[in-house]
């Protein structure tokens, strides 16, 4: 069944022949041309950013739930200058809790390291430009014969941003870290126990050389590095997230701060409606709640999913829960 005939052939209100449920269609697939006004978007896909005290580009601030037991193992992690390790079913706010953190602590724009299969330690440190470098130097001994700085062939990736020295820690986002190979949460021991980390093509300089100033991976900032060692001032707070795809070395875990968010229930489903669409958004949506609870099994369904599906009804799409569920949470989030 294609996604039209599931939209429409759940529920007859939703035929285009009758002419009574298709108020909401932007796009009719009749080949006619015309300009329609598009709707506002959920609150969670709009990208508009606001300038903060530090000058940072960040989004906008979005409503985030969490329970005080959860609060206390967030704010033991910040104490104890560990890495928190948040496990738990998609969709109950872990990579959110990273940007809940940094907005309520002004430590400014979140850095972030989404981690897959290819990635390695050394991309989340830094980067060198050695053939930019080499191309940058043949040019220049032809033209006046000077050599061109160093550092601006440097950039530092999130992990290596994150350990430059300030007055106050960043917030570093270390996402699916279950993702990465086997080997890459002991890479990361070293890094986290010692605070530093070393660029080998400064470290090769003389000991009388200035500070290298290298580009960071926040717009138009550098960083000073001496003698060719970034160590930090205070522990970055970082978030790893992880989606239980496979267990972590045991000398990994002893230095994290563990916390699994548990699913929300019915009450805590309703503060997270109410705090992302209005109080409002609760009126007639009791059918959409029982029909999600219902549904939602272990890795089935996700709380930005029933967010979708209220969206959509106080937006005029004329479904009933059943039919909103399964034609369009189904598309969006594959098997339910």
């Amino acid at each position: 069944m294609t996604t039209s005939e599931s939209l429409a052939g759940t529920n007859p209100r939703l035929s285009s022949s009758d002419g009574g449920g298709d108020d909401w269609w932007l796009f009719r697939g009749d080949g006619e041309r015309r300009e329609v006004p598009f709707p506002a978007a959920p609150p969670w896909r709009r990208f508009d950013r606001q300038e903060t005290v530090t000058g940072d580009r960040v989004p906008y601030p979005r409503p985030y739930l969490i329970g005080p037991d959860e609060v206390e193992v967030v704010n033991a992690a910040l104490h104890l200058r560990r890495p928190l390790l948040v496990t738990g079913q998609p969709g109950t706010g872990k990579s959110s809790l990273a940007h809940a953190i940094a907005h309520e602590l002004a430590l400014g724009r979140v850095l972030q390291w989404p981690v897959n299969s290819r990635s390695t330690l050394q991309e989340a440190l830094y980067h060198y430009d050695a053939v930019g470098r080499l191309r940058e130097a043949t040019l220049r001994r032809d033209a006046d014969g000077t050599e061109p700085d160093i550092g601006q062939y440097i950039r530092l990736g999130p992990l290596g941003n994150a350990l430059v020295p300030r007055e106050r820690p960043r917030v570093l986002l270390i996402d699916e870290l279950d993702k990465g190979d086997v080997d890459l949460p002991n890479d990361l021991l070293t890094v986290f126990e010692e605070g530093e980390f070393a660029i080998s093509e400064l470290t090769r300089l003389p000991a009388s050389h200035a500070p290298v100033h290298v580009r960071t991976d926040d717009l138009d900032e550098t960083a000073p590095v001496t003698r060719g060692r970034v160590r930090c001032r205070e522990f970055p707070v970082v978030v790893i997230t992880s989606n239980g795809e496979r267990e972590f070395p045991p000398a990994f875990l002893r230095r994290c701060v563990r916390l699994d968010l548990p699913e929300p229930n019915e009450r805590r489903l309703r503060e997270i409606v109410a705090a992302h669409l209005g109080p409002d958004a609760l009126d007639d949506t009791d059918d959409l709640l029982r029909e999600f609870l219902e549904r939602r099994a272990e890795g089935e369904l996700a709380t930005d999913q029933l967010l979708n599906a209220v969206f959509l009804r106080k937006g005029g799409v004329n479904l009933d829960a059943a039919s909103l569920l399964q034609g369009v949470l189904h598309r969006l989030g594959g098997a339910v």
